[in-house]
């Protein structure tokens, strides 16, 4: 019995590799070629020859050439290897691409390498160039932040000494009057000597036992005093925030009615009127390019309020820098070539105000307090302005023909376009500035009034008053 069951296992186990490798061989034959016919080394029977059997040599006795009939599992190992070659064959291509493709990147490095090294040389310098240019800058910036912070620190520490001075004169003056009168009422007086600040910051630094004791021994003793102290000390705080108050009401006052920019004088226009505005004599020179610069202060701004108007018989507000409420107009060619920004604009405060204007693409833009604020193109494109024309502030050009009289509508429209307020540092120049040379005009703590114009300039170019018009200095 012991050698029957491993017999029977053997027989089992043989029927079963049997008949997987009939299964196998039904799902191959499709794919492998057959490698078992019989191939013999026989001539047919049709290619007989007859020949003499004298001549004829001597033939070796007649043999069969079998071929090895392949198993299966020859197949199988001969598929698999035919595999594998077809996988090195796809790897060392493979290989031979990445190799090709590496070398071609390594050239073109090389090659921009070689290309960045030789250009080197001339932008290294600029570079360091602009790298010191910045770090000078950023010392120069952190040196005057540095200095206004000491300067606010020394403000509040004088306010704070004074504060302090005013307080302990108060309570020396109430302490002095209650330690009398505790002397005459029977020795109250050396309790009452210390002052109630002392007492305030002796409960805080102590103990919580102690804080409740010393608070009942002083509400008991000093509760009226404590009181009146504490009024005392509400008035002095409310009196010194409206000094504060005023003090900076005056210090803003006294900077929005001085010049700005270190600018000497200004055109003061004190009311409405065509007859009451200024007249500057610029150069005759055409101009394709144009910037306008000035610094206004309007004391009251209408629907229109025309700053600067340029002009001549061919158009009488060629160039204009207008307010109109709280914002800016700048036109060029006349009011349907305009840039305009909203908002930006304050009565009874300076305001610096540029215009900016090329022919070449007809890019204009309007520019407030150093920046940017509204820009359009296609504004008076391939016009040019000419030079002899009249500059006026305060007003715009009269559009009337000479020898007419003007309507009484056209008078009150002119009335209400004109300006009331000061006017300083207009300058013209037939070139459009950068945003650079605009910001360094536009500098509120400057000391020259800003840049010169080579058209007009401020202090330097001839100046006509009209009417109630006047210097200020």
């Amino acid at each position: 019995m012991q050698l029957r069951r491993p017999l029977w296992t053997m027989s089992l186990l043989g029927w079963l590799a049997l008949t997987w490798a009939q299964g196998y061989e039904d799902d191959t034959e499709d794919i492998m070629p057959s490698y078992v016919d019989n191939y013999y080394n026989e001539i047919s029977e049709g290619e007989i020859r007859e020949v003499n059997p004298s001549t004829a040599p001597p033939t070796a006795p007649k043999s069969e050439c079998k071929s090895i009939e392949l198993t299966k599992w020859d197949k199988l190992f001969t598929m698999l290897e035919n595999s594998q070659m077809k996988e090195n064959m796809l790897l060392q291509y493979s290989d031979d691409i990445m190799k090709v493709e590496l070398q071609a990147l390594r050239t073109e490095m090389l090659q921009f390498a070689a290309r960045y090294n030789s250009g080197s040389g001339c932008a290294g310098p600029q570079l360091e160039l602009r790298l010191q240019q910045a770090l000078e800058q950023l010392r120069e910036s952190a040196g005057q932040q540095r200095a206004q912070q000491e300067a606010v620190l020394q403000q509040l520490l004088a306010a704070s000494r004074s504060q302090t001075g005013r307080l302990a004169k108060l309570e020396s003056t109430c302490l002095g009057g209650k330690a009398s009168g505790g002397v005459e009422n029977g020795g109250g007086g050396a309790n009452d000597s210390k002052g109630f600040l002392t007492r305030h910051l002796m409960q805080e630094t102590a103990s919580p036992a102690a804080a409740a004791t010393t608070g009942v021994m002083s509400a008991s003793t000093d509760s009226n005093g404590a009181g009146q102290l504490q009024q005392a000390l509400d008035r002095l705080t409310a009196e010194v925030r409206g000094l504060r108050e005023q003090m900076e009401r005056q210090l803003l006052a006294t900077a929005q009615s001085g010049l700005p920019a270190g600018c000497d004088s200004a055109v003061f226009i004190p009311m409405h009127s065509p007859e009451t505005y200024a007249q500057l004599e610029q150069r005759n020179v055409q101009m394709s390019a144009l910037t306008v610069c000035l610094w206004a202060r309007p004391t009251q701004v209408l629907n229109k309020t025309v700053l600067l108007s340029y002009g001549g018989a061919w158009n009488p507000v060629d160039v204009q820098l207008v307010l109109s409420g709280r914002g800016a107009l700048f036109t060029v060619g006349g009011e349907a070539h305009l840039v305009e920004a909203a908002g930006v604009v304050g009565e009874r405060r300076w305001t610096h105000l540029c215009g900016t204007w090329s022919s070449e693409q007809g890019l204009a833009s309007l520019w407030v307090d150093g920046r940017q604020v509204a820009s359009a193109p296609g504004v008076a494109e391939g016009n040019t302005i000419p030079g002899s024309g009249v500059l006026q502030l305060g007003k715009e050009g009269s559009r009337q023909r000479r020898g007419t009289r003007p309507l009484d509508s056209e008078a009150v429209a002119v009335a209400h376009a004109t300006f009331t307020g000061k006017i300083t540092g207009v300058n013209v120049w037939d070139r459009t500035l950068s945003q650079e040379e605009i910001s360094q005009q536009a500098k509120r703590n400057g000391s020259s009034c800003g840049n010169l114009g080579n058209v007009v300039a401020w202090g330097v170019t001839k100046m006509a008053l009209r009417g109630e018009a006047k210097l200020v200095y």
